[in-house]
């Protein structure tokens, strides 16, 4: 008896932690706009970072705003900021804000279960000879992830609900799981942007294209971008003790904000 109630509790413990996470269908609508992105040939995919951008100061004066009533709803989290992090080992590429995040229905409803009018408009539109780069005017600038990336994971906290976790590799679902493990860090508010790069797209980890990208979409963001920067030990430089110094100081380091 013993040994079968030990089988029993091994199968259903996995199965417990499987059910925690729900899967979704995307909006019809939303899968549209999905496979119009992946499959249209549009060279400049550097407009996915414009977006992403854009919307990450978008939910900060959103916070900003509502911290003008409500001091209080800053408390977690007093900080405004957007953080670009490039991860070339696990070939992502993270933008995380400090902004009003969202709780699990936002992340169900804003991000593929209900379509804004704006996603038909700009299909239309792009029908009709448009850019892709207009996405944005539309409302739908988040979906330009995918110009880049096998897969998008969102990890968000709202004030009124607790960590999510949001994730789809396209291919007309997604899903949303509560975040027990955190396993991308605590988010004391705001949204947090994982992209997942397609082999071809790595020129989004290099920290010079980056640089440029940030300079050139952050002249109306009102708010601080930070650029990660991954070290390297290969850097050419004149003193040779110099270098083996820095590598000593650096042994451990967090990546250097620029």
């Amino acid at each position: 008896f013993g040994s079968s109630f030990v089988f029993c509790l091994v199968v259903y413990v996995p199965q417990l932690v499987h059910s925690m996470a729900e899967t979704f269908a995307f909006n019809a609508d939303i899968q549209q706009l999905m496979s119009l992105i992946i499959n249209t040939f549009y060279s400049n995919k550097e407009v996915f970072l414009r977006e992403l951008i854009s919307n990450a100061s978008d939910a900060l004066d959103k916070i900003r705003y509502e911290s003008i009533t409500d001091p209080e709803k800053v408390e977690a989290q007093p900080d405004f900021f957007i953080k670009i992090v490039p991860d070339k080992t696990n070939n992502t590429l993270t933008i995380e804000d400090s902004g009003i995040g969202m709780t699990k229905n936002e992340l169900v409803n804003n991000l593929g279960t209900i379509a804004k009018s704006g996603t038909k408009a700009f299909m239309e539109a792009m029908a009709a000879g448009g850019d892709m780069s207009m996405i944005g005017q539309f409302g739908v600038g988040f979906y330009s992830a995918y110009l880049v990336s096998d897969k998008v994971r969102v990890i968000s906290k709202s004030n009124d609900d607790e960590q999510y976790v949001w994730e789809s590799a396209a291919g007309g679902s997604f899903t949303v799981v509560k975040d027990e493990e955190k396993a991308h860090g605590e988010v004391k508010r705001g949204t947090k942007i994982i992209c997942f790069l397609k082999e071809d797209q790595t020129e989004f980890l290099e920290e010079r294209r980056l640089k440029d990208l940030v300079k050139k979409h952050s002249e109306f963001i009102g708010f601080p971008i930070e650029l990660y920067v991954e070290k390297s030990s290969e850097k050419e430089v004149t003193d040779s003790e110099d270098e083996e110094e820095e590598k000593k100081e650096e042994e451990g380091d967090e990546p250097k904000i620029e």
